[in-house]
C-alpha cells in the first residue's frame, strides 16, 4: 500500500484484495477471510454486504459446525461476466472463452491464412459471433475481447513491428473493426504467460519461454515487486509482467546463443530462434511437429540426434536466463507442449550448467499446451474486470 493512501483508496484496495481471495476459492467463510488477509471481522463483514449487492458474491450454503454457529459460505458469482481471446498467428486463428475462473471453458482453433485486408478482418468478427454462439454465452455479459498478436506493441494497441505477420506500424484498429466489444491487444508471448500464472500466487520471478514458429517470452515478476511505470505501461496487461522501457522486454528469440553462428532475420547471427523454433523440428517432418514427436517417440537414431541438437540449445539459454534472473523457467510454445515426456532428461542438461547447484528443477513445461495466448488475451479482460469491483 503506497504511503499517504486516501481512506478511500484503503477501502477499494480491501474490497478487491476480499474479492480476489474469495474468487480464488471454492468458497470461504468470513471468519476465513479475515484471518487470511489480516482484517476485522466487521470490516469484512461490510466489505460482503457490498460485494453481494453488487451481484458478484453470493451465499452457497454453510460450514459443518465446530461448536458453535454455522459459519455461512460465501463464493464468487463466476459467471456474472465472460471475455473471449483471439490469437492471431501466420496461418490459423485460436479463440478461448473464460469466465472469473480464468480457465478455458471452451476452445476452437480454426484454419484462416492471415492477410491484411477487410474480408479477414470481417472474418474474425464472424468467427467470434459463431464461437459466441456455439458456446451460448449471453451476449450482455461479455466484458471484452483480447486479441493475441506475435509481434511488438506499442501505446494505443498499435502493432510496431511483427515479423510472422509482415506488419509494421498498423493501428490495432485494423483487427478490431468488426468485433463489437471492449478490445485489448496482447503480445502473445505475454499473453500465454498471463494463462500460465492465472490462479498462481507469485513467490518468484517466472520467465516463459515460447517455442513456437518464432521464438519469444515474458517476464513476470512476483507481486511485492515495486510499481514503476514500465511494469504496467499498457492498459489491460497484468500488473506483474515487466513490459520494459520500449514495450520490448521478453525478447528471448534474439538472444544470440552461437556467435557468428546462422543468420536470423533480424539481421544478426546465432539468435536462439534460428535454432530453438518450433519449425527447426516441424520442417524435418514437412510442417508437421506433432509427427516430429512421433517419431522420436518411436526412438529412430535421427530423430534423437536432432533432438539432442536442439535441446543442446535450448539449455544454452535458459541457462542464461536462470543466471541473469535466478527464477524458475517455464517452456511453453508449440514445443513446451510435448515437453513432458522429456523434460527430466532436458532438466539434467540444464543441471550440468547450473553453477550455483546440481539442480534443473527450475525448469518446468508449461501447463497450457494448446491455446495459451487466447485464453491470457481473454484473461487480461477479466483482470481488468476485477480490478474495478
Amino acid at each position: 500500500m503506497k504511503r499517504g493512501a486516501s481512506s478511500i483508496e484503503v477501502k477499494k484496495l480491501n474490497r478487491n484484495r476480499v474479492f480476489r481471495y474469495l474468487n480464488s476459492k471454492d468458497r470461504a467463510s468470513m471468519p476465513d477471510i479475515a484471518a487470511n488477509l489480516g482484517m476485522s471481522g466487521p470490516t469484512v463483514l461490510q466489505i460482503i454486504k457490498e460485494l453481494k449487492e453488487s451481484q458478484v458474491v453470493r451465499e452457497v450454503g454453510v460450514f459443518q459446525s465446530t461448536g458453535g454457529r454455522k459459519a455461512k459460505a460465501i463464493a464468487s458469482v463466476q459467471d456474472v461476466c465472460y471475455a473471449v481471446g483471439l490469437d492471431i498467428t501466420r496461418n490459423h486463428v485460436s479463440l478461448a472463452l473464460t469466465n472469473l475462473s480464468e480457465k478455458a471453458l471452451r476452445r476452437q482453433r480454426v484454419r484462416e491464412p492471415f492477410v491484411r485486408d477487410d474480408g479477414y478482418f470481417r472474418r474474425l468478427g464472424d468467427l467470434l459471433e459463431d464461437f459466441l454462439d456455439e458456446s451460448r454465452t449471453p451476449r450482455e455479459r461479455i466484458i471484452g475481447v483480447g486479441l493475441s498478436i506475435p509481434g511488438i506493441l506499442g501505446e494505443e494497441n498499435c502493432i510496431t513491428y511483427s515479423h510472422t505477420l509482415g506488419l509494421d506500424h498498423v493501428a490495432g484498429d485494423e483487427f478490431t473493426r468488426y468485433i463489437p466489444y471492449p478490445c485489448v491487444i496482447v503480445n502473445d508471448a505475454n499473453a500465454a504467460a498471463i494463462a500460465e500464472c492465472s490462479g498462481m500466487t507469485l513467490n518468484q520471478s517466472v520467465f516463459y519461454l515460447l517455442l513456437s514458429n518464432s521464438v519469444g517470452g515474458a517476464i513476470v515478476f512476483r507481486r511485492d515487486a515495486p510499481a514503476q511505470a514500465e511494469w504496467s505501461v499498457r492498459e489491460g496487461i497484468s500488473r506483474d509482467i515487466y513490459m520494459g522501457a520500449n514495450q520490448r522486454a521478453g525478447e528471448f528469440g534474439h538472444m544470440v546463443i552461437r556467435p557468428e553462428g546462422r543468420a536470423c532475420y533480424c539481421g544478426k547471427k546465432g539468435c536462439l530462434d534460428v535454432y530453438c523454433s518450433a519449425s527447426v523440428l516441424a520442417d524435418r517432418t514437412e510442417g508437421n511437429l506433432e509427427r516430429f514427436f512421433r517419431e522420436l517417440e518411436e526412438g529412430s537414431p535421427k530423430w534423437r540426434e536432432i533432438w539432442e541438437e536442439y535441446t543442446d540449445n535450448l539449455a544454452i539459454a535458459v541457462d542464461n536466463l536462470r543466471m541473469c534472473f535466478d527464477g524458475d523457467v517455464v517452456l511453453g510454445g508449440y514445443v513446451g507442449g510435448y515437453m513432458g515426456p522429456y523434460i527430466e532428461d532436458f532438466r539434467a542438461k540444464c543441471a550440468k550448467r547450473n553453477i550455483f547447484g546440481q539442480s534443473g528443477d527450475y525448469v518446468k513445461a508449461c501447463k497450457y499446451r494448446i491455446e495459451a495466448s487466447a485464453l491470457g488475451a481473454a484473461v487480461c479482460q477479466i483482470e481488468r474486470y476485477i480490478d474495478e469491483v
